[in-house]
């Protein structure tokens, strides 16, 4: 399936192919790090926002910030106590 721009078609090839290199190869063996492929997703998401603007697209979720699970925890866990460690999900809503 292609991009919503052809201009992000190769950005979302590149992006597939790590997720689902991190998927079968390290989410299925127990690692949930997400973060491996969150360089990639970030430009090709910033691709996708710009052919939406472009295609005069307007959706307020893409303008939502989301962020891998690591990050979520690593920005939860130094304001938060008591809760075993555990991620609360893996959405950044500002």
């Amino acid at each position: 399936m292609n991009s919503i721009g052809d201009d992000c078609n190769e950005l979302k090839k590149q992006y597939d192919a790590c997720f689902n290199n991190w998927f079968s190869e390290r989410f299925l063996k127990g690692e949930t790090d997400d973060s491996v492929c969150a360089p990639i997703f970030k430009v090709y998401q910033e691709c996708v926002k710009r052919a939406m603007r472009e295609q005069k697209i307007e959706l307020r979720e893409i303008e939502t910030d989301y962020t891998t699970a690591s990050e979520f925890d690593n920005n939860n866990n130094s304001s938060t106590t008591g809760n075993s460690g555990k991620s609360q999900g893996s959405q950044n809503k500002s």
